[in-house]
């Protein structure tokens, strides 16, 4: 159940959500906000939330300040609070992958890739085509990065996803980068992505444990 972090006699533990996986693993960039997610990503389940652990995250030496961060991330949707810690993810990363890819599309087909254009785990997808669409997405990473300058700077396309639409402009193939530390990866997600589950959140979870 999805609680306010505001003091309590309850002991409360901080999760971040799916916008706020998203957030923090969308951009290479990882300070300030995404900086604090990915630290709450590693420990909001372990330590209950208290203001030691805000002025932690945050990296303030000030409580109050601290304190306003994680309740701004809050009232965001980037960071919910939980009566209960979550489980533990202690499956291998391996085991787990293709059952998480499958939650991520309405079509139960997705598949993730790394930055060299091979695949880690596939769902719904034959090895033939998990292999071509690797090589694919790779070199969208690697268009991204060639016409990244106008697309950051003169258009301001804040999103590094790609999609192949429908006349609609509904996705019917999409590609996400996801960066992990010093890795990217491309989530691959056929039909309608559905990244707003908490398959997602230990998806970012599981690869922020293997790769930061």
């Amino acid at each position: 159940m999805s609680v306010d972090l505001a003091p309590s006699t309850e002991q409360l533990y901080a999760q971040v959500t799916p916008a706020g996986a998203f957030y923090a693993v969308s951009s290479p960039e990882h300070e300030g906000n995404r900086a604090i997610l990915l630290r709450i990503l590693e420990e909001g389940g372990v330590v209950p939330f208290a203001t030691s652990t805000a002025m932690s995250w945050t990296q303030s030496n000030d409580a109050e300040e601290a304190l306003r961060s994680i309740f701004r991330l809050q009232r965001l949707g980037l960071v919910r609070g939980s009566t209960a810690a979550p489980l533990p993810v202690e499956d291998r990363l391996e085991d787990i992958l293709p059952s998480l890819l499958a939650r991520l599309s309405d079509t139960s087909k997705a598949l993730l890739a790394d930055e060299n254009g091979f695949y880690l785990a596939a769902a719904g997808f034959l090895h033939e085509a998990a292999e071509e669409l690797a090589g694919l997405s790779a070199d969208l990473l690697a268009l991204q990065t060639r016409h990244s300058r106008l697309l950051k700077n003169n258009l301001r396309v804040s999103t590094e996803a790609w999609a192949l639409v429908d006349p609609a402009g509904r996705s019917e193939l999409g590609f996400w980068p996801l960066f992990i530390g010093k890795q990217r990866f491309m989530l691959i997600i056929s039909g309608t992505p559905r990244l707003q589950n908490q398959a997602f959140v230990t998806l970012v979870q599981v690869l922020d444990q293997r790769y930061r």
